[in-house]
C-alpha cells in the first residue's frame, strides 16, 4: 500500500518504522525540515515538508494515488483539519491520532471511524491494571501491526529520558506514563522509578524489549 504519513512525531515515526518493515510504501510529511533531515537516518521512505493541513501539500503528497492519510502530529486541531482536507481530495482511508479524549465524539460527528488514543488507551490500562492488582503493563493492538506495551523502568534507566532509550529499530519510546500523578509525561522528561513506558513497536521486537526492561509480558 501506498500510505502518507503526516507529523514526525514519535508515533509517527514509529507508525513508519512498521509500515516500512512490512513492506508498504510510504511518504512523510512534516512542517519542520529538521525534524525531517533527523528521522532519514532511521527511516527508509520519502519525505516532504510542508503543512499538512493545506490543499497544496495533500495533494502533491497524494500524486497519482494513495490507500491511507494518516495524521499523527501531537496536535489534534491540526490533526482534524488534515483529516478533513484530505478527505475532500480523494482519500478514502483517514487515521488520526486524539489526545484529548473529550474530541472524539467531534470526530465521530465528522464520519472519522479510525482514532488512535494512545495517551487514554494506555491510562485506562495502568488504572485498570492498578485497581485489579494485575500486571501494570498489557499489549494493547491499536494500529494493525503495530502494538502499544507499557513496560515498568528498571533502576538501570532512571534518570534518562526517551531519547537516550537505546531502542531497537522497530521499535518507539512515546511516552511516560506516572502514576502517582495520574499523568502522561512529556519526552524530554527524566524518567523516575515507578514510572511506565509506552513502546510502540512490531511483534517482532518483543523479546529485545523484555530485555531491555527486564520484563516479561502476560
Amino acid at each position: 500500500m501506498r500510505i502518507i504519513v503526516i507529523g514526525a512525531s514519535r508515533l509517527g515515526e514509529a507508525v513508519v518504522s512498521q509500515l516500512l518493515d512490512n513492506g508498504h510504501n510510504i511518504v512523510l510529511v512534516d512542517r519542520s525540515r529538521e525534524r525531517l533531515d533527523d528521522v532519514s537516518d532511521r527511516l527508509d521512505c520519502g519525505f516532504i515538508e510542508g503543512d499538512g493541513t493545506l490543499p497544496r501539500t495533500l495533494r502533491d503528497a497524494y500524486g497519482d494515488g494513495a490507500d491511507a492519510l494518516m495524521l499523527m502530529t501531537n496536535q489534534d486541531d491540526v490533526n482534524i483539519l488534515a483529516a478533513v482536507v484530505g478527505q475532500s481530495i480523494g482519500f478514502q482511508r483517514v487515521v488520526l491520532q486524539i489526545v484529548q479524549s473529550q474530541l472524539l465524539e467531534v470526530c465521530e460527528e465528522l464520519g472519522f471511524e479510525d482514532v488512535v488514543t494512545p495517551h487514554t488507551t494506555v491510562a485506562s490500562s495502568i488504572a485498570h491494571s492498578l485497581e485489579n492488582e494485575e500486571r501494570v503493563w498489557s499489549q494493547l493492538g491499536i494500529i494493525e501491526g503495530v502494538h502499544f506495551t507499557t513496560y515498568p523502568v528498571p533502576e538501570e534507566l532512571v534518570g534518562k529520558t526517551l531519547d537516550e532509550l537505546d531502542m531497537p529499530r522497530s521499535a518507539r519510546a512515546v511516552a511516560i506514563a506516572r502514576t502517582e500523578e495520574d499523568a502522561i509525561l512529556d519526552a524530554d522528561e527524566k524518567l523516575k522509578e515507578g514510572d511506565k513506558v509506552l513502546v510502540a513497536a512490531g511483534s517482532n521486537v518483543g523479546e529485545g524489549l523484555r530485555k531491555m526492561f527486564g520484563a516479561q509480558e502476560d
